[in-house]
């Protein structure tokens, strides 16, 4: 689970501060910033996935979860002299304890159930560079930093935060050279390994122990969906998610379904097929009565998604019903299809759904995030779906601690994010002005309008 993200000079965020929920709430006005947010995540798991070692940031392009251009593109002001500097910190999935490497195996060095990356990314002469990486781990922190003002070799220092647990490298004879930079912007150099004894240990914070495991739980679902399709070709692929289009959502349903896969609602409840979980929410939502994807005729890898409005009506593809449901149908897909411990983002999921919709699905992303134990980031613009988060932790159903709500605004091109604070009674104590607009001066509007067309039509008559 993330906990924290520090970030500087990233887009329209010159500083930016933020813990994370089980559930984390991001609204605010158009460009003020609640996209960038997601889009840094997305950038550093696309960076993790590059198979080119030497790009320090994945920028992207149009197959990519983002597509953020250059450095001047990506840094806040377009200043190319600044330095993109983050630190990420995140809950573990267990306790991960390090060995002593030299010690018995059973000796543990260090233990925790949470770590933290920090890094910073400078341009030079064109060229991308890490200037620095440090992981936190337990009471120590573990640094790769330039030697004075060399962008060439690099020192590997450990700093211990308290007398317990005192840890120094222990340097290879023979191996006295200096170290080159990061790789990427997450990884010690290869070297670290080989010109020090007990470096080694490092290799459990980055790769598929720890920061390389957590890109991995991060799953996307962007704002713009694909249109229903009158018929789906599958050939018994297992897609990873439901593609950030929801291009993939009838594919991962009958994946899941050709693996059997069951779900249950929680609690007591029985598992059930992975498609009537998917059904049951469509129904709950009332947007129709019945879902079913079926396969045009055996063997041809062609299937129709059919649905039901209500009990008495024709059953007709989905294509054929509000332009809603194969909207939300990605989201809730998504929130099912993906491994337990994963972390969602998702953007505006509430677009072309009716405000009571929009509340059920507040619900389902409450429900399913503590069911199957996910953390969901949600940007979105809907009224709807910030008061039943709230309504949920006035009924003490949720914690404040579970769910964190947060405004971006903006201005003269800085992003600026306020922390909501939410009392016990789910009211927010300081709630922004304009936040969805002045409603109060709406409904007043309203109201003036229609005692002067009173007036106007008895002066009339």
């Amino acid at each position: 689970m993330l906990n924290h993200l520090a970030l500087k000079n990233f887009k329209a965020w010159k500083k930016l501060d933020i813990t994370f929920g089980k559930v984390t709430g991001l609204f605010g006005t158009n460009s003020s910033g609640k996209s960038s947010l997601l889009q840094f995540l997305l950038l550093l798991k696309q960076t993790k996935n590059a198979t080119d070692r030497g790009l320090v940031l994945d920028f992207g392009g149009p197959e990519k979860y983002v597509n953020l251009g250059t450095f001047q593109d990506m840094v806040h002001g377009h200043n190319t002299e600044r330095q993109v500097n983050f630190t990420l910190q995140w809950s573990l999935s267990s306790t991960l304890e390090v060995n002593n490497p030299e010690g018995k195996r059973t000796d543990i060095l260090f233990s925790s159930d949470e770590m933290g990356i920090s890094s910073a990314i400078s341009q030079n002469n064109k060229q991308l560079h890490a200037d620095f990486l440090k992981y936190h781990f337990s009471d120590q922190q573990f640094s790769l930093s330039p030697k004075g003002d060399s962008r060439t070799e690099y020192k590997l220092t450990p700093d211990t935060k308290s007398s317990s647990g005192k840890f120094h490298f222990m340097r290879t004879k023979g191996r006295a050279w200096a170290l080159p930079g990061p790789i990427k912007n997450y990884l010690f150099p290869d070297q670290a390994k080989t010109y020090y004894k007990n470096a080694n240990l490092l290799s459990e914070f980055e790769y598929e122990y720890e920061y390389e495991s957590l890109m991995d739980k991060i799953y996307y679902l962007g704002p713009l969906r694909e249109h229903p399709r009158r018929e789906y070709q599958w050939a018994g692929a297992k897609p990873a998610d439901v593609g950030i289009r929801g291009e993939r959502t009838i594919d991962a349903i009958l994946s899941a379904t050709s693996r059997t896969e069951d779900r249950n609602l929680g609690g007591k409840t029985h598992y059930k097929p992975f498609e009537s979980i998917i059904a049951h929410w469509l129904k709950e939502l009332s947007l129709i009565h019945s879902f079913r994807v079926e396969e045009i005729s055996e063997g041809s890898n062609l299937f129709r998604a059919k649905v039901k409005r209500d009990p008495r009506s024709t059953e007709v593809l989905l294509t054929d019903v509000g332009f809603g449901v194969s909207q939300v149908l990605p989201a809730l897909v998504l929130l099912y299809y993906v491994p337990e411990g994963s972390i969602i983002l998702m953007e505006q999921p509430e677009i072309h759904l009716h405000p009571s919709v929009q509340s059920g699905l507040a619900d389902i992303i409450l429900h399913v995030s503590k069911q199957r134990k996910l953390q969901v980031i949600v940007e979105s613009h809907s009224e709807h779906l910030l008061k039943r988060l709230q309504r949920r932790v006035a009924e003490d159903k949720f914690s404040t601690d579970f769910i964190k709500l947060y405004f971006c605004n903006s201005y003269g091109g800085q992003s600026e994010l306020h922390n909501l604070k939410m009392n016990l009674f789910g009211e927010i104590e300081n709630w922004p002005t304009n936040f969805f607009g002045d409603e109060f001066s709406e409904i007043a509007a309203i109201q003036d309008a229609i005692i002067k067309k009173k007036i106007k039509a008895s002066t009339n008559d």
